[in-house]
């Protein structure tokens, strides 16, 4: 299906939901890059939507590593595992639930990303730094304002270092019946950080 070593599986590629959110593909790439993935880890994807963060980690750390993808919206867990089978991955395990819970459950990651969490991120970035491992890599991918200053609050009280806040604004062509425009989408920003 994606033949590819690098990440940036087109969007369209992916079997999607009006109802559940999807990370970009290029916000994707960027997530992914600041993860620093390697095969053999442990990721989770907390959050996981339709899947795509989930797939593109599950292809970076091979069949030796392995993803956990969590979700509490039952149409996001049914959308991922309909993009795990049409990637034909078999090391994403797919979690139904709310992450504050699941969490604990899972090994210790080497990364971690995280998504939507129903403004429950500042809990959820707590929880995680005691399953990261030392070295181990944290992406929290933002819309609001509001998030963003929770989650840095949180980051700076915590064992991180190497704190990389990147915001990406991405415009994409649209053919209209004149030529091509270029549409703006929201801005997203990322925050990752390497625990100590």
């Amino acid at each position: 299906m994606w033949n590819a070593k690098t990440p940036g599986i087109p969007d369209e590629l992916f079997d999607r939901d009006e109802n559940v959110p999807i990370t970009k593909e290029e916000v994707r790439v960027v997530q992914i890059s600041k993860a620093r993935l390697k095969p053999g880890m442990i990721v989770y994807d907390i959050g996981c939507g339709s899947g795509s963060i989930s797939v593109e980690a599950a292809l970076q750390v091979e069949e030796s590593g392995s993803v956990h993808a969590i979700d509490y919206d039952a149409k996001a867990v049914e959308l991922t595992k309909k993009n795990i089978t049409k990637f034909n991955l078999e090391n994403i395990s797919v979690i139904l639930g709310n992450a504050k819970e699941k969490i604990n459950e899972l090994p210790d990651a080497d990364a971690i990303f995280i998504g939507g969490t129903g403004g429950d991120t500042k809990e959820i970035v707590e929880l995680c730094e005691n399953k990261l491992k030392s070295g181990g890599r944290i992406v929290i991918g933002i819309i609001l304002i509001e998030t963003l200053y929770s989650v840095l609050k949180t980051i700076e009280n915590l064992k991180f270092t190497s704190v990389d806040i990147t915001q990406i604004t991405i415009g994409k062509s649209r053919k209209t019946s004149t030529g091509t425009m270029m549409l703006a989408r929201n801005p997203v920003t990322i925050i990752s950080s390497t625990k100590i």
